[in-house]
């Protein structure tokens, strides 16, 4: 329940951000297998200058989204992210609890807020 209490905040920097006029993009969970640090569901909120709030991995693969997210913003093309064991880029990230993520990616605006 607490992770969902922790995403609903992420929600709200979202729209709050937006409101701003800032360019954002948004990940979430949405597979895992294994042991895996955050649920499917999870958010992460990023901004075209990496700032960042939430959490899709507990820290292990946060900065590698970011870096994808940032293009996301520029390209405006949603990506989705696989993270694991087997991945040669999850070792690179630090993905070592043994499970896998696939992140979605996407690029908001405020009126995708609604």
């Amino acid at each position: 329940m607490a992770d969902h209490l922790v995403d609903l905040d992420v929600l709200k920097t979202a729209e709050a951000w937006a409101g701003e006029g800032r360019r954002l993009a948004l990940a979430t969970v949405v597979e895992t297998w294994g042991s895996a640090p955050r649920p499917t569901g999870s958010h992460l909120v990023i901004d075209a200058e990496g700032n960042f709030e939430g959490s899709v991995s507990g820290g292990c693969v946060e900065g590698a989204v970011v870096t994808e997210a940032v293009e996301v913003i520029e390209s405006g093309t949603p990506r989705l992210l696989e993270f694991g064991v087997a991945d040669e880029t999850a070792w690179r990230v630090g993905l070592s609890c043994g499970g896998r993520i696939r992140v979605m990616v996407e690029p908001i605006t405020a009126g995708t807020m609604l």
